[in-house]
């Protein structure tokens, strides 16, 4: 078993992925199935897991139970390239922390998108 999407419910999904594709390179793949919009994102074309985003107002209405909390998302990036990526994310504007390093030894820094929502991107050993 793998994870095989991660579902985001957002108020303006085409801003919401131009955000991703600007700041992180990942790619996009808009489709409409049974009258429902998304945009498919990923980091790279063979990565197995994507980032769906939906409008959240049609979400909350054909599914009213659903919980529309945004999870809280880990990134990561091979050792060394931690500090390009922030500095790219601050240049284009964003909001974005600094690297810190955690208790633990982990360098890591948090990241906004354009509706507020909070993730971070690690580095890895």
């Amino acid at each position: 078993m793998f994870l095989y999407e991660l579902m985001l419910y957002v108020d303006e999904p085409r801003r919401v992925a131009e955000f991703w594709k600007k700041n992180f390179g990942f790619l996009e793949n808009v489709t409409e199935e049974g009258g429902l919009f998304k945009i498919e994102l990923r980091p790279h074309q063979l990565a197995e897991t994507k980032i769906i985003l939906f409008e959240r107002a049609i979400i909350a209405e054909l599914e009213p139970e659903l919980d529309l909390a945004t999870p809280s998302l880990l990134f990561a990036v091979p050792k060394g390239e931690l500090d390009a990526l922030y500095e790219k994310v601050k240049a284009n504007g964003e909001v974005v922390n600094p690297p810190m390093t955690t208790p633990d030894g982990m360098r890591v820094f948090n990241f906004a998108d354009p509706e507020g929502r909070y993730f971070a991107v690690r580095e890895m050993e």
